[in-house]
């Protein structure tokens, strides 16, 4: 059932407005309702590359919609509005089951690592996962190449590359096919 809204209501519907505007060495400033936000002390300044934690901040961990307006240093402009994330209802915690007694004690390097991503993911999106062999540089024109050793790719049976650019924030997922 929908409800008209009531035209005696004086209280307005508002979105907070992040603005992040970006510098030419990558760092940010951030302001929430024209009111600037504080980067951690630890970091010194916002990067490109904090923009998660930066909208984790304002929106106390996606609790709340934010409408974010970037300004690129090049003079782009995007705006989007991002929705609060839905809270889980907690689970209740199992007891760990206790470990069953092997008669063998496998290798250390056999186990596998496990490797927690932190906060800042949408529920149920796709999170590729890239151990990094390498490094390269862009070239001027932006373009960015990596060259692989065939028998690293074959050991770690892999089908894709990710390349990420630390200061622009750019993903770019390859197969290797």
């Amino acid at each position: 059932m929908r409800h008209a809204p009531n035209p005696d209501s004086s209280a307005p519907i508002s979105v907070p407005h992040l603005v992040l505007d970006v510098h030419e060495d990558g760092t940010l400033a951030a302001t929430l309702n024209t009111h600037p936000v504080a980067a951690p002390e630890e970091s010194g300044a916002w990067r490109r590359a904090m923009f998660a934690q930066i909208i984790d901040h304002v929106t106390h961990d996606r609790a709340i919609p934010v409408r974010v307006t970037v300004h690129e240093s090049d003079g782009t402009t995007f705006t989007d509005i991002l929705p609060a994330a839905p809270r889980p209802a907690p689970q209740p915690e199992a007891a760990p089951k206790p470990e069953p007694v092997k008669a063998a004690k496998r290798r250390r390097g056999t186990d596998p690592i496990r490797v927690d991503g932190g906060d800042g993911f949408i529920a149920g999106e796709d999170v590729a996962v890239a151990l990094i062999v390498a490094h390269t540089d862009a070239t001027p024109d932006g373009q960015a190449r990596a060259l692989l050793d065939p028998a690293q790719v074959a050991a770690a049976k892999a089908g894709e590359v990710v390349l990420v650019g630390r200061v622009s924030g750019t993903i770019a997922v390859r197969g290797l096919s």
